[in-house]
């Protein structure tokens, strides 16, 4: 094995003096010559491949480049101009290798993200997860650099650093911004994604992920100011659902959501436009929570990772909590999910149910996402932990969730559909109108349970964002991909009044048909979204939205009027109550309660394996317990996120008890025969 590695170590890391032919020579010479050229032909393969790679498809690409040949050149530009930098170093060749290798990791992370979901990869989702794979890439690749740094050519010219290369760089990297301008103007790229997944499709990788590391929050309004700001006047969320009966071509064997369609009928409804297609559900709760619009934002932004990282930010929730509510979010999806757990937190929000709280048993049928029956209880205990208060619940649903599959996975469905010429699309929409049918049971199923209770309650349900099926404008009644529906349901006798409103307006419009003018955002929605001067309106919403995230916040007098909450995650306590070990001694099992499939058992404070057998169960390997140590149960979200903890619970070993019972009394039995003898 050591002869092995020393052969290793000269081929590779060991520089030797090597003379080379003359042909070599030349060819170098020709390479540094020419390297312009190179370059150019490097970043259009480099393009390519990372094209390739995220789409997964060779002819995929090759329809981007036939398409978008703009827009695949203009990615091959900032590539190119990348590969500028080696103009800088001697060793060339090693610049080279690592400029591209980082493109094509960044390209095979988003090959691997999209393997997992609809939207790309973006600078905001680094996470640990990410990080691993950019790791293990670069493990692999830093052995290549380094024999290539030791082994390979330097380039022997003289560097003009203060003179044509440096020149030829600064010129490269001023023409960025101003080939971004124009490519922007004439439309080859664009500079907002309403659809983000079909943005990084129709303009390239490189640019959008480009995009999201400069082109990140909101530009200062020309006429931001103190004076500016003083002059302005003072929810279910169903996840991509579409009214079937909104697409031109879709024909259904029978209404799969009558429950949508009855309370559409008898309450206020309409049409909502969002400001995303196919994906980005974060965006459009954004727009609803908040009153804030995305339009301002950056290419494929989520606030929800970006700015409300570290800054709070006024929403209906705190707005609400002003006047007494209590404020709740229940997700049947992961909590760190678009950094839901920290956003909410920046919003206001009190406590916030995610799937790690949940004991969910029932999945869809291609398995993908939980089913939203068991969101109706958990909506019961917010309100139920919170009887002396007035409650605002916010719920998201997945069920009808992307991705769709293109084979049958429903034996005999009750909802049929005809009018999709593709088979594989027919298997699509079969699919999701029956998982419609499933969010309109769930429907039915919140609004009878809360109709028993005693209390005045107004639900507004409304879509996301249209389903990932490839829907054009021409496809929809409504003439706009961008419109999804909303309704309402109230038992407190207030009128239908119907409204096409943005998702910025949805919840001023409901506040303010209940009485409630609570807020800076929901007030100036109140009172100027009628306005007959749109961009005067639109003008107030742009300063105001800044001066709340990035400016001095002028509306609150410059106090952080809206501070985040400390938000807690779940309703229930989670509890350890006792521990017994298996009758083989190789396993103890952990009772309490209000345990689920991300329940994690910590010994001494340090996570060991855990085994789910049922909400009142968990199982431990013996070995990783010993008598005296201390045990508890949390709740872990990904990224190894504790989202709750049980008491702390002390472990007492039955053998261990056992040996010291016997050792007491075989001790009185010798002192009663000693004393005997006495």
């Amino acid at each position: 094995m050591k002869k092995f590695f020393d052969v290793i170590k000269e081929k590779l890391f060991v520089k030797k003096d090597k003379i080379h032919s003359e042909k070599y020579y030349r060819t170098v010479d020709f390479f540094n010559k020419y390297s312009l050229v190179f370059h150019a032909l490097i970043a259009m393969t480099i393009v390519f491949a990372v094209e390739v790679i995220s789409r997964r498809n060779f002819i995929s690409a090759c329809k981007f480049v036939d398409t978008h040949t703009l827009a695949f050149m203009y990615n091959s530009f900032l590539v190119f101009v990348s590969l500028a930098l080696v103009y800088l170093f001697r060793r060339r060749a090693f610049a080279r290798v690592i400029i591209s290798g980082l493109w094509m990791i960044l390209g095979i992370i988003n090959g691997c993200v999209l393997s997992n979901r609809v939207t790309s990869f973006g600078y905001t989702d680094f996470t640990a997860q990410q990080a691993t794979i950019v790791v293990i890439g670069l493990g692999s690749f830093a052995l290549f650099l380094i024999a290539l740094f030791i082994k390979g050519p330097r380039y022997s010219g003289k560097i003009h650093f203060a003179g044509t290369s440096v020149a030829f760089l600064m010129l490269l990297f001023v023409a960025i911004p101003v080939t971004t301008n124009v490519a922007q103007s004439t439309n080859i790229v664009a500079s907002y994604y309403s659809n983000i997944a079909q943005g990084y499709d129709d303009y390239g990788f490189v640019y959008s992920f480009s995009s999201t590391v400069v082109d990140r929050g909101m530009k200062k309004p020309e006429n931001y100011s103190a004076d500016a700001i003083e002059g302005i006047e003072d929810k279910v969320n169903s996840q991509s659902f579409c009214d079937p009966d909104e697409i031109n071509f879709l024909n259904v064997n029978k209404d799969p959501i009558p429950t949508f369609h009855s309370l559409e009928q008898n309450y206020s409804s309409g049409y909502l436009t969002v400001p995303v297609v196919g994906a980005g559900t974060a965006n459009t709760e954004f727009e609803v929570l908040t009153g804030l619009s995305m339009q301002y934002f950056g290419t494929g932004e989520y606030p929800y990772k970006t700015i409300l990282k570290q800054t709070d930010c006024e929403s209906i929730a705190s707005d609400l909590s002003n006047i007494g509510y209590a404020t709740h979010v229940v997700h049947n999806n992961g909590g760190n999910f678009y950094s839901r757990a920290n956003a909410f937190s920046q919003m206001g929000f009190d406590t916030f149910t995610s799937k790690e709280l949940m004991n969910i048993t029932e999945y869809t049928p291609n398995g993908s996402w939980p089913t939203d029956d068991i969101l109706v209880n958990e909506t019961m205990k917010t309100f139920d932990a919170t009887p002396d208060q007035s409650d605002f619940t916010y719920i998201i649903t997945v069920s009808t969730h992307g991705d769709y599959p293109k084979e049958p996975v429903i034996e005999n469905p009750e909802f049929t559909v005809s009018g999709v010429d593709y088979e594989g699309m027919a298997n699509a929409w079969t699919y999701y109108v029956n998982q419609l049918n499933a969010s309109d049971r769930f429907i039915s199923s919140l609004i009878d349970r809360l109709s028993k209770r005693d209390e005045d309650t107004i639900v507004v349900m409304f879509g996301d964002h249209l389903p990932t099926m490839g829907l054009k404008d021409s496809d929809m009644k409504s003439g706009d991909i961008y419109k999804t529906k909303y309704v309402t349901w109230n038992n407190m006798g207030l009128k239908k009044q119907d409204a096409d409103l943005y998702a910025y307006q949805l919840m001023a419009s409901i506040t303010d048909s209940t009485g409630i003018h609570e807020g800076t955002i929901l007030n100036y929605h109140q009172t100027q979204m009628n306005n007959t001067d749109h961009t005067a309106y639109l003008d107030g919403l742009d300063n105001l939205q800044y001066d709340i995230l990035y400016g001095n916040r002028y509306c609150y007098d410059g106090k952080d009027k809206y501070p985040a909450t400390d938000i807690v995650m779940g309703i229930d306590d989670v509890t350890v109550s006792e521990t017994s070990d298996s009758i083989g001694g190789s396993e103890v099992f952990v009772y309490g309660n209000n345990f689920t499939k991300w329940s994690k058992v910590f010994v001494n404070d340090e996570k060991v394996n855990t085994t789910f057998s049922n909400s009142g169960c968990l199982i431990i390997p013996k070995d990783s317990v010993k008598d005296g140590d201390t045990i508890k149960v949390c709740q872990m979200g990904s990224n190894s996120t504790i989202f709750r903890e049980s008491n702390t619970y002390t472990y007492k070993d039955p053998a261990v008890e056992e040996t010291v019972t016997g050792t007491e009394s075989d001790s009185n039995t010798e002192s009663t025969v000693s004393g005997s003898q006495k």
